[in-house]
């Protein structure tokens, strides 16, 4: 077989930091095994650099699937010892930056499918797709991965204008607080609850804020006073329709009775000779009374 129609899986690992050792395959199975071939690490708490190994241990990591087959990888990773005598870390393992973060279960490129996949779709969708593509995760871990995530973001700045709004987690049992740049209308930051709290907190440090476009909870309204009172709150335009709306029902049910009988057009015949009758029955006995 012609070499150059062969795949080099060496390629699709990072070349200056991992080497391939073995590769072993079974029906449903392929494990490669990587070794580190790294000289020196930067400590996780101080940034110091070092180059004294304090031994290896071998990570088990998940990678994307190869043809259909579920890819575990065996890493075989250097710890290092920090030379930093005030650093409260003695040692520390190495992170490959970009391939494989500190303490992670798959591979950044293996995570990036997932998330990509639970925001077009769901967790559990998401968990159901990997499953059927020879990922092993659930809709728990899909979660944990995407608020982790968020969290390492970096902080967002906002303009002086942001709007607020209340939103579920989970219909009925979790809400949040979700905050949104009226400039750019991007999320600015996602809160936890949703009865003023996180918000109070969050307005404490956005002191720049001069208006807030909110919907008509008391809860918001009282913390924006609170925090900012020279800041100008409005009403959303979903919330103005709403308030016209129920202005129009209470107007129409004060001036219009609940119930407005139209009779048929036979019924008001019969309805205007038992009239007639009823009125020259009243006549007679006028007259036999006189």
């Amino acid at each position: 077989m012609d070499n150059n129609t062969m795949i080099d899986l060496q390629s699709f690992f990072p070349t200056d930091c991992l080497r391939i050792d073995s590769l072993e395959e079974s029906e449903n199975t392929i494990t490669i095994k990587l070794k580190s071939i790294t000289n020196n690490s930067r400590c996780s708490k101080c940034g110091r650099e070092t180059s004294q190994y304090h031994g290896t241990y071998v990570r088990k990591v998940q990678d994307l699937p190869i043809f259909g087959k579920t890819v575990h990888l065996n890493v075989t990773a250097h710890e290092y010892s920090c030379i930093n005598p005030e650093c409260g870390a003695k040692t520390f393992v190495e992170d490959f930056d970009g391939f494989l973060q500190y303490y992670s279960r798959m591979t950044e490129r293996c995570s990036d499918l997932i998330c990509t996949l639970a925001l077009e779709t769901s967790c559990e969708g998401s968990a159901r797709i990997c499953k059927a593509m020879g990922i092993k995760t659930s809709g728990d871990s899909i979660i944990r991965l995407l608020i982790k995530r968020y969290e390492n973001q970096p902080s967002l700045t906002c303009g002086a204008i942001v709007g607020v709004d209340d939103f579920a987690f989970k219909k009925r049992h979790t809400y949040g607080t979700i905050i949104v740049d009226e400039a750019t209308h991007k999320t600015v930051a996602l809160l936890n609850g949703r009865d003023g709290d996180s918000l109070e907190e969050w307005l404490k440090s956005n002191q720049h804020v001069k208006a807030v476009t909110r919907d008509r909870a008391s809860a918001y309204a009282k913390v924006i006073t609170e925090v900012l009172p020279d800041a100008m709150q409005i009403a959303d335009r979903f919330h103005l329709h709403q308030n016209l709306l129920d202005t129009i029902k209470q107007v129409l049910n004060r001036e219009i009775p609940a119930t407005i009988k139209i009779p048929h057009g036979d019924q008001d015949q019969q309805e205007a000779t038992s009239v007639n009758q009823t009125e020259e029955s009243c006549k007679k006995n006028a007259c036999h009374c006189g």
